[in-house]
């Protein structure tokens, strides 16, 4: 299988220009560490690092509620301390979630953008 789509990506590379083969390039599959690096470029990167500093309060904030839990002897007390860190600790879970959509988004986006390239290359090819 690997070698059949190398060789459907070099028949597109050599029906392509310069231009559109160094396009074409840049949309291969990202490893996790560029995919994390990709979600900070962009209109919307101002998102993300907003919800990473978020995230870090919300952290500290779950830390600090769960040695109030432990250091509390009044059972309400303990109430009130665990359901703030479970709180915060599902409001971290969420802005994770939201990043890794984000960048599942991306990649899809990028997978749409080669189709639309092998397309626009294999419809040039037959009007020849």
């Amino acid at each position: 299988m690997k070698t059949n789509m190398e060789d459907i990506d070099k028949l597109i590379k050599e029906t392509l220009t310069e231009e559109e083969a160094k396009f074409y390039d840049k949309l291969n599959e990202q490893n996790l560490f560029q995919m994390v690096v990709g979600l900070f470029q962009g209109k919307n990167k101002w998102i993300m690092y907003l919800i990473n500093i978020v995230t870090i309060i919300f952290f500290f904030l779950f830390w600090y509620c769960i040695v109030q839990f432990f250091s509390t002897d009044n059972t309400n007390e303990m109430l009130k301390w665990g359901f703030g860190s479970v709180i915060f600790l599902m409001a971290i879970s969420m802005l994770k979630l939201f990043a890794w959509m984000q960048m599942d988004k991306n990649a899809i986006i990028r997978e749409v953008k080669r189709l639309e390239l092998q397309v626009s290359s294999l419809s040039g090819k037959m009007s020849e």
